[in-house]
């Protein structure tokens, strides 16, 4: 092929490694295609201050990204797509939606302890609201204070002593290699629930037209998707959109497809945390059935506004 691929992407190393794996795998399908991984820095990189919502939230991470892609620098974007809002702008779509990372939480403490066996006063590190509520359910007695940064530099506040813990998705320390060397403790998803679709990439592109007017290319990237992510992820944006949550708002979601049963369990925190909403529903779903998936995603989220969720959602 004479044609060349430009795979846009944040500049940071997870990103670079994220936007790898989907080179790999476009070039598997198509051996002879050129691909070039474009690093764009984004503002979310850029400004490091420690709250996202004094920014404008995680939205800064795909501004840049998606600026490319509409100025005709880049032809696909590889986020992670828990950064996406959960509508997108409509001149832009997912074209693919890559199999799943462990979409876990993980401890890292200093010592090796639990989240509840952390001592009153310990500090521990996150800029989530989501993880900051959620760890305080299990562990009154902490004190969280913000942090951001890279994986190595938020994991080296641990090792100097600084932090005596910190909370980390499981994926990105598995895609930087940094799982089997790090002790952590592994979050459970039913009492520590997720951000919506955490441990997913998504891979942008323009609405309207074929990737790089290739049929080619459009059917190697569209092969890339895994109809069980997909369900999930799906299920879980929906939610998002049915409450109209932001990219800060306090919620975790996770949808589950098991043996054609989709299970979806949400956690919505008030912005202060001293208030919460959970809710969980599940259904037969063919694997495959998205739009169904979709559906799942926006009953659950049309009950919990009947159960309040505006008046804690107005507090965000």
């Amino acid at each position: 092929m004479t044609q060349k691929l430009r795979i846009g992407s944040r500049s940071s190393k997870l990103a670079i490694i994220q936007a790898e794996i989907v080179r790999s795998a476009i070039a598997a399908k198509l051996p002879g295609l050129a691909i070039e991984i474009v690093p764009i820095k984004t503002s979310g990189d850029k400004i490091l201050t420690p709250s996202l919502a004094e920014i404008g939230g995680k939205g800064l991470f795909i501004k840049e990204l998606e600026q490319a892609l509409s100025e005709g620098s880049i032809d696909v974007a590889v986020h992670s797509m828990k950064d996406l809002p959960a509508t997108l702008a409509p001149e832009f779509r997912i074209v693919a939606t890559p199999e799943r990372e462990n979409p876990r939480d993980a401890l890292i403490a200093a010592d090796g302890v639990s989240l509840k066996s952390l001592p009153k006063g310990a500090k521990l590190g996150t800029s989530s609201p989501r993880r900051k509520f959620l760890a305080l359910r299990v562990n009154p007695g902490l004190d969280v204070v913000p942090l951001r940064g890279n994986v190595d530099t938020r994991l080296s506040r641990v090792h100097s002593g600084e932090l005596d813990a910190i909370i980390l998705a499981i994926a990105g320390l598995k895609r930087l290699g940094k799982l089997s060397e790090t002790k952590h403790q592994e979050l459970d998803e039913r009492e520590f629930i997720p951000a919506a679709a955490q441990g997913a990439l998504a891979i942008e592109a323009l609405a309207g037209s074929q990737i790089c007017d290739s049929s080619e290319i459009e059917k190697a990237i569209d092969a890339l998707n895994h109809p069980q992510t997909v369900s999930e992820t799906a299920a879980e944006r929906a939610f998002l959109a049915s409450i109209q949550a932001s990219c800060v708002t306090p919620v975790g979601v996770k949808a589950t497809h098991t043996d054609g049963t989709l299970v979806i369990r949400a956690i919505l925190f008030s912005a202060e945390g001293s208030r919460s909403l959970e809710d969980e529903m599940s259904d037969r779903v063919a694997v495959r059935d998205w739009k169904s998936a979709v559906a799942i995603g926006e009953k659950l989220g049309a009950g919990m506004i009947s159960r309040g969720a505006r008046e804690l959602l107005d507090e965000n």
